[in-house]
This record gives structure tokens, C-alpha cells and sequence, in this order.
């Protein structure tokens, strides 16, 4: 399907459109940046509490304090795994936005996941999944936030995936922008973790409330090969309404850098200055959400040592 966007009226409805959402406090992508602001702003993505939050020691509603108090972030990033049965719960929901408020924290977006697959081949199952997503996008409007993350899962060719996800996309984009709210896209496996196919769908779709959630880890094809991550983030970032700055594990000889080592014959690099500078040199000036994975260190240490591997990133833009 398309829309009645061309790619430059994409571009430019894109910038416009995220300095509306921020005016309007759904605080995405920021305007273009001020002699005095930051290259880039941290974030916290639920996820890097799973283990915690799973095993009972951290109850959801406390994520936002825990995030202001315990790292210093004053902006998250939910996962819908955490409150499922939510999303309708208007008073669950109020319970959270004043948590935030209270908090001094920023509600920025939710990450879905288990609604179906938005690239089904068979319609019906296509049409079930957009719809099983609209409760989630009201939700994350109630909370404040500027979008919700989906998934781009599909089966077929390269090119019936490519069409399959835009259709399933654009339905949900257009129910998305009735409550200004974006549908960003997370490269999270088989072809949405290739940049080039996640940039053909952002093309199909060509729409500025759909874009794309570049992760700098998951560039996993499925097939025992990955993607190569710079060449990833960079095709995906021209689509990028938020950025997720995947961590594994860390070593002081590297220290503008995180190790993923789940294939041991080939651990991988993340090169945060490289990849920081592919993010800025886009345009992008907005929100980078810490998401740690690793387990050695705990998830506090590796939140704190990823938010500091960032700001030393940071540092180098001063």
C-alpha cells in the first residue's frame, strides 16, 4: 500500500512532525538542537530490568522512580510485557502517569511485542494483529508518550515480506497518527535485522508516523550469519524516531565499547563512538535508550556502566 507522502514530504513532514510532538510533551525526537543542548539525551528501556522485574524483586509501577533515583534518567521506555493485561486499565495507566510525574520522569514510549504479526500473509491474522495493537497505541497516548515499538514479522520473499509488513504498518499508522502517536519499527530479527529490507518497508509505507527503532545489537538474520551493524543503523537511521543502544558486556581496554560473545568464535564489537557518530551525523538528536542484556555484571552495574560508556561518547562532541 502507500499513502499520499512522497519521500522528500516524508523528510520534511518527519522534522515537523517531531518538533510538534514535542511541543505538544510527546518527546521523541527533539527539535533541532540549540547552541546549549546535547548531542544526544539517555534514556532507560525497561527491558534492561527484565531479570528483576520477572523475578519479583521490582514491581512495574516502580520502574520509572527506580530509573530517576537509583541511575539519574529522567526518560523511559516500557515494554508491555510487564503490565499485558493493561492496556485498557485506565487506572492502572493514571496510577503510572502520575508515578512518572511525580518522579520528574518522561514517558517516551512502549515496546510491543506478543500482539501478532503486523506481516501475516493471511489477511485475517494481518487485520487481528493491527487491530490487537490499537489498545496499546491509546495506552501509550494516555501515558504521554511519542510512540509504540512493533515488530515487522512477515513470511515469503524478500519482496512479498517487504509488501506484507508495509501493509500491516501503514493500517496501524494511520489509526497511530489519528492520536499523534508514532509506529516505530525495531530491527528484531530474520529481515527486519537487514537494514536495507526494514528501509524498503520505512519506503513502502512512506509515511512520517512510521519510522524506525535502529538497536545497535540485533542484527541476528537467523540463519547462524548477521548483518553488519554500522552498515544496519546507518540505512536505518534517515526512518529513526528513537535509537536503542544495546550493551552485553564490558572491558576496560576497550572502554568506547560493549562485547556481545553469544557466538564465542566471533564476538562482536560495539563501537559506541562509530556508531554514535553514524546516529548525530544523521540529524538525530533525540533520545538513546540504555538496553542492557548481559548478565555479568547485574543489571544495575551494566545500566550504570553503559550510561557512563555513553556520556563518554558524549564527552567527545564537547
Amino acid at each position: 500500500m502507500t499513502s499520499k507522502y512522497n519521500r522528500r514530504e516524508f523528510l520534511s513532514a518527519s522534522a515537523f512532525a517531531a518538533a510538534g510532538l514535542v511541543m505538544a510533551n510527546h518527546t521523541g525526537r527533539l527539535p533541532a538542537a540549540k547552541v546549549d543542548d546535547p548531542p544526544f539525551r539517555i534514556s532507560l528501556a525497561e527491558w534492561s530490568l527484565h531479570r528483576s522485574i520477572f523475578g519479583g524483586a521490582l514491581d512495574h509501577l516502580d520502574f520509572a522512580r527506580t530509573a530517576k533515583e537509583q541511575f539519574g534518567i529522567e526518560a523511559v521506555e516500557y515494554v508491555n510485557q510487564f503490565f499485558k493485561d493493561k492496556a485498557r486499565d485506565q487506572a492502572y495507566l493514571a496510577d503510572m502517569k502520575t508515578r512518572c510525574a511525580d518522579a520528574g520522569v518522561r514517558s517516551l514510549l512502549i515496546m510491543i511485542d506478543g500482539e501478532g504479526h503486523l506481516g501475516d500473509p493471511d489477511e485475517a491474522q494481518r487485520l487481528k494483529a493491527v487491530e490487537n495493537h490499537k489498545p496499546w497505541v491509546e495506552a501509550a497516548a494516555t501515558l504521554g508518550c511519542h510512540s509504540i515499538r512493533v515488530n515487522a514479522a512477515s513470511s515469503g520473499s524478500y519482496e512479498e515480506q517487504q509488501a506484507l509488513a508495509a501493509d500491516g504498518l501503514l493500517r496501524l499508522t494511520l489509526f497511530a497518527e489519528q492520536h499523534q502517536l508514532n509506529v516505530i519499527v525495531e530491527n528484531h530479527g530474520g529481515l527486519s535485522s537487514n537494514g536495507a529490507w526494514l528501509a524498503g518497508v520505512m519506503q513502502r509505507v512512506n509515511h512520517p508516523h512510521c519510522g524506525t527503532l535502529p538497536d545497535f545489537g540485533n542484527f541476528a538474520l537467523g540463519d547462524g550469519t548477521y548483518y553488519d551493524h554500522y552498515q544496519g543503523i546507518e540505512e536505518m537511521m534517515p526512518y529513526a524516531q528513537a535509537v536503542s543502544a544495546k550493551s552485553m558486556e564490558f572491558d576496560d581496554s576497550q572502554p568506547l565499547a560493549t562485547i556481545d560473545r553469544h557466538d564465542p568464535a566471533h564476538p562482536r564489537v560495539f563501537d559506541y563512538a562509530r556508531l554514535m557518530k553514524i546516529v548525530t551525523d544523521a540529524g538525530y538528536h533525540g533520545y538513546v535508550g540504555i538496553e542492557y542484556e548481559g548478565s555479568d555484571p547485574d543489571e544495575s552495574t551494566g545500566i550504570r556502566k553503559t550510561k557512563e560508556l555513553l556520556e563518554r561518547v558524549r564527552a567527545l562532541y564537547a
